[in-house]
């Protein structure tokens, strides 16, 4: 430990030596927050003699809490302590006193596309698939903040339908005996909250907390880290407020503002040292996120004093964008270099660009394993032999492959008497009803199905969990039906089901392990590897940076309305947060960052006249190179709000711009009242800083 905290800077080292009061770390960008709470944990273990078992790490990703427990592990002597995500420590807790809130121990965990599969069972005659979308993001977001259904969901949405559909979907979910991603940390807070035997155990239990990437939680999570505290156990969180760019998620940047206040006596310490970036770099960071009001501050600086300056290129449109990021390319540092972006529909234009010059790319933000259809199939077929109340994976696999089974059969092989829940039981039951009604096609679809269940079932407690999955995706005809469309749509679907045996391959036997796995792959919230291929050009949204760096990184489309995106939102946090994602963006490069923006973009299928970012004003001349490669004259942009003159009519202010065949149209009001429309290339308009 002695030669670990020598190799710490001056403020890493306080941080990590502190104890006692509630302490709140204010990591800025790069400045070794990983390195400082890994630390911590260790000195806690080796130096304090806190038992491992009674330290509780905290994180958001499963890829960050195997980094800090590969970590903790090369700096102690013993087992790690407790690393989880907020969501796996609430599945741990439930399931430890799943008694006391109703629940059976064996719940499994629905991800949000199970979760609108309920809701489309319940409504789907009613609300479209985007309606149904739109509910379950609000009913996230009331979880997300301890608001049950009785609850004041008028703090989402004034939607007159949501508190119906909510309550329908939570009776639902009940009669599942499943939860879903709200649950594990709504109902975590209720169980300590209303149970105080158990709140003191916990609190007993677990002597320090630690929590990473605070800036990230949301109401619930910081309820439960109240619970959790009890003023006795020591705390310590770790963030920045600067790189809260996570509401539409739930996040709540105020957790991490008003932490002092929460928890009295909190000391702050500031790690401000960066280790990743260039002082030129950082300049401009500093500049943009200063103008933001909502931060507790921190002043980054680094020993790299020289670098290449920061440059800000305009060209014509996003063709020529994806032109100039090919020239820049040609140097060949491919794998050094990452394309930013806000919206993903952005990164169409250099996939095209970099196919036919033929530089190698990849997008990052792919859809992970386990969200894969044919993926999802196979584990379906798991988790109903494990619960027999699930609905969703029954409705997902009955007739998947094909079975001969209609939705007339299914109504009435599914008809429930009164306390009756297992889908199974009740399926056999009306099968050997003589006036079911029930075809000799179907009523052998059916049985087949329920005798592959029964099979999976038998097999779990006397096979691997890999030689299980197997079973299930040779004997439910999966493999066989992905193999085939595999063959005529040029996709790898069964290649994938392969793969899902191989990622089962470290699960031994029984019902316990099968759980574990279902479990873990539920709360994997980990991304595509971005870093897989080493030599090829990463293409990737701002809001899917978070955590990566580069050594180059051209951040794209620095344009009102694309960044900030609400540029006509009257909200100053959307604003905030906006110009957050812009300063994670610019401190992910290391050695190399270039701007750009564009005088005209096609958006939506219109060519549209861009204004350039607000954000852009806000970087001092000095700190930047500005080059302009847009053409002149019609080139000129007439922004909406901007000032013009006109000989006849006088000075006005633009309504409204467009293309129309490629020339530029615009609306004009003047002073004198009256409303033109007119082509600036033709008609002498002359942009003016002010009226006289």
């Amino acid at each position: 430990m002695k030669d670990i905290l020598e190799g710490l800077n001056e403020k890493q080292r306080e941080a990590v030596l502190h104890f006692g009061h509630p302490l709140l770390i204010l990591a800025g960008a790069g400045s070794g927050k990983t390195r400082v709470i890994t630390t911590k944990i260790a000195y806690l273990i080796e130096e304090r003699n806190f038992e491992p078992s009674s330290i509780l790490g905290v994180t958001f990703t499963n890829k960050a809490a195997d980094e800090m427990r590969t970590r903790i592990a090369g700096m102690i002597r013993r087992e790690p302590p407790m690393i989880k995500t907020f969501h796996s420590f609430g599945a741990w807790l439930l399931r430890r006193n799943s008694h006391l809130l109703g629940l059976n121990s064996s719940f499994l965990i629905y991800d949000e596309n199970d979760s609108v599969r309920i809701l489309k069972e319940l409504f789907g005659k009613q609300y479209s698939a985007e309606e149904l979308k739109a509910f379950m993001h609000q009913i996230s977001r009331l979880k997300d903040s301890c608001i049950d259904p009785d609850g004041d969901v008028g703090k989402v949405s004034f939607n007159p339908d949501l508190r119906r559909v909510y309550e329908s979907y939570q009776k639902r979910l009940k009669d599942t005996g499943n939860l879903d991603f709200g649950d594990l940390i709504m109902l975590s807070v209720r169980l300590l909250s209303d149970h105080e035997a158990v709140r003191k155990r916990i609190r007993q239990r677990f002597r320090a907390i630690l929590v990473d990437e605070y800036q990230d939680s949301n109401h619930a999570q910081f309820e439960l880290l109240k619970e959790l505290y009890s003023g006795d156990n020591y705390l310590c969180v770790v963030g920045d407020e600067d790189q809260s760019i996570y509401r539409f998620r739930g996040a709540d940047i105020d957790n991490i503002l008003s932490f002092p206040r929460h928890f009295p006596g909190t000391d702050i310490i500031r790690l401000e040292r960066n280790y990743r970036s260039t002082m030129p770099i950082l300049k401009v960071a500093s500049a943009v996120v200063s103008n933001n009001m909502n931060r507790l501050g921190k002043n980054l600086w680094t020993d790299k004093e020289s670098g290449i300056p920061v440059k800000l290129v305009f060209l014509n449109d996003q063709q020529h964008e994806a032109e100039f990021c090919c020239e820049l390319l040609e140097d060949g540092n491919y794998g050094g270099t990452a394309i930013l972006y806000r919206m993903n529909a952005q990164s169409r234009i250099f996939e095209e660009y970099f196919t036919n010059s033929g530089i190698p790319y990849r997008v990052i933000g792919t859809k992970r394993f386990y969200e894969r259809e044919e993926v999802k199939d196979a584990i379906a077929y798991l988790a109903l032999a494990l619960n027999p109340r699930d609905s969703v994976s029954f409705h997902r696999i009955v007739n998947k492959p094909a079975r001969g089974i209609g939705k007339v059969t299914l109504s009435r092989v599914l008809t429930r008497g009164d306390g009756e829940r297992d889908i199974l039981p009740c399926i056999r039951k009306n099968l050997t009803d003589r006036g079911s009604g029930i075809g000799t096609r179907a009523r052998r679809g059916i049985e087949d199905f329920l005798g592959i269940i029964d099979a999976v079932r038998d097999r779990l407690n006397h096979h691997s969990l890999s030689d299980t999955i197997r079973f299930i995706i040779e004997e439910s005809g999966l493999y066989r039906y992905y193999r085939e469309k595999d063959s005529s749509m040029g996709s790898q679907k069964a290649d994938n089901l392969e793969e899902l045996v191989n990622a089962c391959s470290t699960y031994g036997s029984g019902v316990d392990e099968a759980l574990r796995f279902l479990e873990n792959i539920s709360l994997d919230s980990s991304e595509e590897n971005p870093y897989i291929e080493e030599n090829a050009v990463s293409l990737i949204t701002l809001h899917n940076t978070k955590g990566l760096e580069f050594e180059r990184v051209i951040i794209t489309g620095l344009e009102q309305s694309i960044i900030p995106h609400h540029s006509n939102s009257e909200s100053d946090d959307e604003v905030e947060e906006e110009r957050r994602l812009f300063y994670v963006g610019i401190t992910r490069a290391k050695k190399t960052l270039v701007l750009t923006s564009c005088r005209r973009r096609r958006i939506f299928g219109k060519t549209q006249v861009q204004e350039p970012s607000r954000f852009l004003k806000e970087i001092p001349e000095k700190y930047i190179e500005v080059e302009d490669r847009s053409s002149a004259g019609d080139d000129e942009y007439y922004p909406a709000g901007s000032l013009v003159y006109h000989y006849e009519y006088g000075s006005g202010i633009i309504l409204k711009n467009w293309y129309n065949n490629g020339i530029l149209n615009v609306v004009v009001r003047f002073e004198n009242g009256k409303i033109a429309r007119l082509i600036p290339k033709y008609a002498g308009l002359k942009r003016i800083e002010y009226y006289d």
